[in-house]
């Protein structure tokens, strides 16, 4: 990655799913929460891993409308409705995870909260990038 490098002192456990910190050069690109929702039609996915994989895809075509690309993301918020089926569906939530952002695995941070704008929505993404200078 140019322009970025993970943080990983030594001594600590590699976090799987995600990195404990990324030191950036670049243009920042700071996009709002994206929710699980299909930008054209408006309809919500069906499910929480479902819900994951839209709201990413979400994020990637806002990336690409900035000449960036999902390795471009240094961090990720996820604010989730219900941390128990989060947990749950943890697996599923990762299948759908690599299907969109690969093996790239930015700095993240889920939290729980009691309800989202959308009611019917169970998860919502923040995202953060750094783009390359060329």
């Amino acid at each position: 990655m140019t322009g970025r490098r993970i943080l990983q002192p030594a001594g600590w456990p590699r976090p799987s799913g995600y990195s404990n910190g990324i030191a950036a050069d670049g243009p920042t690109i700071v996009l709002a929460g994206q929710i699980g929702w299909d930008p054209i039609s408006g309809c919500l996915a069906e499910g929480l891993a479902a819900q994951v994989e839209q709201a990413l895809r979400n994020i990637v075509a806002l990336l690409a409308e900035a000449g960036a690309e999902s390795t471009d993301v240094v961090r990720l918020t996820w604010f989730v409705t219900d941390m128990e089926q989060y947990r749950r569906d943890a697996k599923a939530i990762g299948q759908s995870y690599r299907r969109v952002m690969g093996k790239h695995y930015p700095t993240m941070s889920v939290i729980g909260v009691s309800c989202l704008v959308v009611r019917e929505a169970l998860v919502e993404i923040e995202a953060t990038a750094v783009a390359d200078d060329g």
